[in-house]
């Protein structure tokens, strides 16, 4: 079979297949090809290798690119991101600044709910812009992927009117959307004195999403203040009933016992866990639970970071995400997120690639179609204008994506979108 398109002359092609564990600890596993090239056709993955492109997959139509022995990668998977929203919250920085805390921002009325007044009142086409804006500028940094939860709505009407922009977005970007349903992300301001009633609001808003098929996934804030363990539980529990897959945001600021519950429940992922117990790793390795860890967020807030080289060496499976949102992380810089981890988590440059693309995939369950390029899953690829996988981590605050490509087509060209 011929290919449509052959990159060629790849300095360094990093496939994120995995390969067999050394030890339990293992995070490098992942193949990595020299002096390679990257044939696809009809945008799937035809072949790989190392050394000159075989001429079996050649004709005189097939289009040769010189990767000119750059870096070329999977599309980077950012696999937690609260995508649809509206306004923003700079007023609140003065406040980070002075120490308050963040769920003492979230009891004055400011945080989540400030975005969820503001999202209310936003028009679906405002949703819809500020949103594809951002999936630009990801695009840019190299994701070709991306979760978006809901849960700046917190009542049914916004919540689906989040959902159903994740939708659109995902109908009209090259980025595919994977959407997640939380409407557990707060208590909102109408049921301040009934908390226990908004619960029972959040299970009646789960039937309708999943009928609609506007959601993949069900999430939920367990945190002190927030919804705490045995609530997280009924939601979550409630939640598997009407066939959605789970997710949890974990540990984020107390040690609360959500790693744990996450363990006990077999959720998907668990997100954040910066102040996860040992216990809480060792029931998320012994339920195959993939620890979704989001260091930017620990390093805007000022917070102390997720434990990963512990998580690590217990053998979990580990990923890298942005945390997107417009409180607690409002970055969309995933090569951000990547110079965070080497600097202050100490992960390799192949631990970090393997968190941002297979492993991430497998935090959205789209690791059979994306997260590695393998013969027959999607052609979507990166090219760094690097020479080695080292430098993107050595020379920081830069963006070193030069192009994009999704589904084999090129959406990113010399660093400026070019899918339309």
């Amino acid at each position: 079979m011929k290919a449509d398109l052959i990159v060629h002359n790849i300095g360094t092609l990093v496939t994120s297949r995995e390969l067999e564990k050394k030890s339990k600890g293992d995070m490098e596993n992942i193949e990595i090809l020299h002096n390679a090239y990257l044939a696809v056709r009809d945008g799937k993955v035809l072949a790989l290798g190392e050394g000159n492109i075989p001429e079996s997959l050649k004709e005189e139509k097939t289009k040769l690119i010189d990767a000119k022995k750059k870096v070329v990668t999977p599309g980077i998977v950012d696999s937690h991101t609260h995508l649809v929203h509206y306004g923003s919250r700079e007023d609140e920085l003065p406040l980070k600044i002075k120490g308050v805390p963040y769920l003492e921002i979230l009891k004055q009325g400011g945080g989540i709910l400030s975005t969820v007044r503001k999202t209310r009142k936003a028009t679906d086409e405002e949703l819809f812009e500020k949103a594809f804006g951002v999936l630009d500028r990801m695009l840019s940094f190299g994701v070709t992927t991306v979760e978006g939860k809901s849960g700046y709505g917190l009542n049914l009407e916004t919540e689906l009117r989040q959902l159903e922009t994740n939708k659109r977005l995902n109908e009209n970007h090259p980025i595919d959307v994977v959407s997640t349903f939380m409407g557990a992300h707060a208590v909102p301001d109408e049921y301040k004195e009934n908390p226990k009633g908004y619960i029972d609001e959040v299970l009646k808003m789960l039937p309708i999403v999943k009928e609609k098929k506007l959601a993949e996934f069900c999430d939920i804030f367990c945190e002190d203040a927030v919804f705490d363990v045995e609530e997280s539980r009924h939601i979550l529990k409630e939640a598997r009933k009407h066939g959605f897959k789970l997710k949890i945001h974990a540990d984020e600021i107390v040690s609360l016992g959500g790693a744990e519950l996450a363990g006990e429940l077999g959720t998907v992922s668990a997100e954040h866990l910066m102040a996860i117990s040992d216990q809480g790793i060792k029931d998320l390795y012994e339920n195959n639970v993939i620890a979704n860890i989001l260091p930017a967020t620990s390093f805007n807030l000022g917070k102390d970071y997720a434990p990963v080289r512990k998580m690590i060496d217990t053998g979990l499976t580990v990923a890298l995400s942005s945390d997107y949102n417009p409180g607690s992380c409002p970055c969309e810089n995933m090569q951000l997120v990547m110079n965070i981890a080497s600097a202050q988590l100490k992960m390799t440059p192949t631990e970090i690639f393997k968190a941002v693309t297979i492993n991430a995939a497998k935090a959205v369950k789209r690791d059979d179609t994306v997260g590695s390029l393998e013969v027959g899953k999607n052609a979507d690829f990166v090219i760094f204008d690097v020479e080695n996988l080292n430098y993107i981590f050595y020379n920081i605050g830069i963006n070193h994506v030069k192009d994009v490509f999704k589904l084999g087509e090129q959406v990113l060209t010399d660093g400026e979108v070019s899918y339309v």
